[in-house]
């Protein structure tokens, strides 16, 4: 399908439509980054819970599985994040997203051999602190967004950030529907990136309780806290984040969750020491992010509630029902030209009065 929205996105990525699955740890996975590729949008692989061998295996499915452009995301300060760097360089993945951090010399890595750079940001800081890094566009994830949203809504983190920093904007959180496309490139974005629509389409590997639970829950069935994972974080609604909204983990809890998370990724205790040693201020955070992963996988692979957690975004009161990406994105299309069209009509109703 041809789409009239061609932006500063779609040319920069090579892409027919200004639409991106985020790239969401566990569930971002080959089959629904090459899914949403395909049909014309910007599939981002997450390699957060894989190992280096993991991940470049990952990248090379997604190519056996689509010839079109997609990325991947590198979340800093993760057990794996330096070996998947590398990883990402040797296997020139078109686009490399950054989260929780940034790069120069990443940036220039990937520009060497002609692909983009795009950090993941909330603030104005970083967004800034990622332009001088060497970053081509941003994604601006406000507050209703899944997992690590920001403080700041979408309506107006996205024409702050589009004036602040000037690079091209990937607008994340709320965007579900073709009203979110038109509205966010109304706020002066390039794009949008669908984390929990794609999270609940036919080719994600969230389990089906989890995805029957996001149709049927509204906008305000979310828990936001910073007791997650120790960085607010926004979760679906459910036994076990409840309970844990109240309270966080202990110290010695969040290290047993750590740990059993490493066994999990089958990372080396000697991994988890050196980096409890380079970062002993953030060795609580580091433990929080372990424990929640197996949270997350209760969650996500068992669609246990009762004992997991699952990250959600508000957007899951616009998910009607569980279709193939290209449908969603098929859909997200006809929908925007439909309203855009009906704006313009306003428009000339006016004009003309």
């Amino acid at each position: 399908m041809e789409t009239p929205f061609k932006t500063r996105i779609t040319e920069l990525f090579g892409i027919t439509h200004p639409i991106v699955c985020s790239g969401m740890s566990h569930v971002a996975v080959p089959e629904l980054i090459a899914a949403v590729s395909e049909a014309g949008g910007l599939g981002i692989l997450a390699s957060a819970p894989l190992s280096p061998d993991q991940t470049r295996a990952s990248i090379r499915r997604v190519r056996e599985l689509t010839g079109r452009p997609f990325g991947i995301n590198i979340t800093l300060r993760t057990p794996y994040a330096e070996g998947n760097i590398r990883v990402a360089l040797e296997e020139r993945v078109p686009v490399v997203n950054v989260s929780l951090g940034r790069s120069r010399v990443l940036a220039d890595a990937v520009h060497a051999y002609g692909g983009k750079v795009v950090n993941t940001v909330t603030t104005e800081k970083h967004g800034k602190a990622a332009r001088e890094a060497g970053a081509d566009a941003l994604i601006a994830t406000g507050h209703e967004a899944a997992a690590h949203a920001g403080a700041i809504g979408s309506l107006t983190l996205v024409p702050y950030l589009r004036d602040a920093v000037g690079l091209p904007v990937i607008a994340a959180g709320g965007f579900a529907d073709g009203r979110g496309l038109v509205a966010a490139l109304a706020l002066g974005a390039d794009a949008i990136a669908m984390g929990t629509r794609f999270a609940t389409s036919a080719e994600s590997p969230l389990h089906g309780n989890i995805k029957a639970s996001a149709v049927r829950n509204s906008v305000f069935d979310t828990l936001y806290s910073v007791n997650f994972d120790g960085i607010p974080c926004r979760v679906m609604d459910g036994p076990a984040a409840r309970r844990q909204a109240r309270r966080p983990l202990s110290f010695p809890a969040a290290c047993v969750g750590a740990l059993q998370s490493a066994r999990a990724m089958h990372i080396p205790l000697g991994k988890l020491l050196q980096m409890a040693l380079s970062r002993p201020g953030e060795l609580y955070q580091q433990a929080q992010w372990g424990a929640f992963g197996v949270q997350g996988r209760k969650a996500i692979y068992h669609g246990d509630l009762e004992n997991g957690i699952s990250p959600i975004g508000q957007s899951q009161g616009l998910v009607r029902e569980v279709l193939p990406a290209a449908q969603i994105i098929a859909n997200v299309l006809r929908q925007a030209e439909a309203v855009r069209n009906g704006l313009c009509a306003v428009v000339d109703q006016a004009v003309a009065a």
